[in-house]
């Protein structure tokens, strides 16, 4: 699976490498991807996802199960 978040939707972007010269070639900057086991008390078990950082301050705001249960909506399986 490439370097996805399914919580944040963020996703590998292109763009330039500028040097002092000003040239420019082509490069990619990937999202901060994780591989995180989280404990769901409504699962009563832990759930392993590939998530973003970002997501995690997500799931810290709005709690793992509502995430969770949000995933499963767009069929993301855990």
């Amino acid at each position: 699976m490439s370097k996805y978040c399914p919580v944040t939707g963020k996703k590998p972007v292109s763009g330039n490498r500028v040097s002092h010269a000003n040239n420019k070639a082509k490069r990619v900057f990937e999202p901060n991807i994780l591989e995180k086991r989280l404990w769901s008390p409504a699962l009563g078990r832990f759930v392993s996802l590939k998530i973003s950082a970002r997501a995690l301050r997500t799931i810290d705001k709005r709690g793992v199960d509502a995430v969770l249960a949000d995933l499963k909506l767009q069929g993301v399986k855990f």
